[in-house]
C-alpha cells in the first residue's frame, strides 16, 4: 500500500499563508493534493496540517481523517522527519493493510509533473532504497564557484580539491535538494532519526520543475511559470 503525504504548516514568516493562498485559480495545496488523489498507484492521501481550514478542506477531498498536527510538529523547527513519522503511524491506525512506501511531496513545490511521481514510484521499486530523494544539479558548485571566508576573512573556494578545479565541467557533480517527491520505505522512516541514516537515492528532476515557495520572490516566479504552462507555452 503507497501512502501519499501531504505536510501543510499553517505558519510561513516568508509569504503568510502561503499553503491556502491561490495560486492559479485553486490553494497552493491542491496542486500537490490532487496529484496525490488522482494517481491510481497510490492507495490512501494524508495531510497533515496545524490549520483547521486547510485540514477540513483535504479530508473533503479525500484523506484520511487523522486529526491536527501536535503542537510540537508545528513549530518553525519542527524537524521534517518527526512530522513524517506521526502521519505515518496516525494513518496506519486507520489503515487495514501495511504500508509498503511513503510517498511525500512539498506542498510548496507546486510545478512537478504527474511523471515525476510515477518516476520517483518506479525508482524505489526497482531499485530497493531506504529513501528517493529529488534533486536538480546545482547551479552553483562547492568545488568550483561556491566560497567562504576563512578566518582573516579572505575568500576561499569551500571544498577545495589538489590542484584546483578551473571549469565547471570538470567539478564533481553536486545536486540541490528539492522537496518535489520524496519515496521511503516504511521501516527505515520508523527506526531511523535523520533523513541520511540509510541509503538516499538521487531522483533527478530539471531544474525549471524544482522551484520552492520560500519568499514573495518566488511566489511570483512559480505564479509565472504556472501561467506559462496552463497557457501551453512552458
Amino acid at each position: 500500500m503507497i501512502l501519499g503525504h501531504i505536510g501543510a504548516r499553517k505558519g510561513s514568516k516568508g509569504v503568510p499563508g502561503k499553503n491556502f493562498r491561490d495560486l492559479c485559480g485553486k490553494p497552493l495545496i491542491d496542486w500537490s493534493l490532487d496529484p496525490l488523489l488522482e494517481n491510481p498507484q497510490v492507495d490512501a492521501v494524508v495531510v497533515s496540517t496545524d490549520d483547521e481550514e486547510m485540514y477540513a478542506h483535504a479530508v473533503a477531498k479525500g484523506a484520511l481523517d487523522i486529526g491536527l498536527r501536535p503542537a510540537e510538529l508545528a513549530t518553525d523547527s519542527a524537524p521534517k522527519w518527526g512530522v513524517w513519522q506521526h502521519a505515518l503511524e496516525a494513518s496506519q491506525a486507520m489503515l487495514g493493510q501495511e504500508v509498503t512506501a511513503f510517498l511525500d511531496l512539498d506542498c510548496t513545490s507546486p510545478l512537478r509533473l504527474p511523471e515525476d511521481i510515477t518516476g520517483a514510484l518506479d525508482l524505489f521499486a526497482s531499485a530497493a532504497p531506504d529513501m528517493v530523494m529529488s534533486v536538480c544539479e546545482s547551479r552553483k558548485n562547492p568545488y568550483f564557484n561556491m566560497v567562504e571566508p576563512d578566518e582573516t576573512g579572505a575568500l576561499q573556494v569551500s571544498k577545495p580539491l589538489p590542484g584546483g578545479v578551473w571549469a565547471r565541467q570538470n567539478a564533481p557533480v553536486v545536486y540541490d535538494h528539492v522537496g518535489v517527491v520524496y519515496v521511503v520505505a516504511p521501516d527505515y522512516l520508523r527506526s531511523a532519526e535523520t533523513i541520511y541514516e540509510g541509503r538516499v537515492i538521487p531522483f533527478v528532476l530539471p531544474a525549471e520543475r524544482c522551484l520552492d515557495v520560500d519568499s514573495p520572490l518566488d511566489w511570483t516566479m512559480v505564479e509565472f511559470l504556472m501561467k506559462e504552462r496552463l497557457a501551453g507555452r512552458f
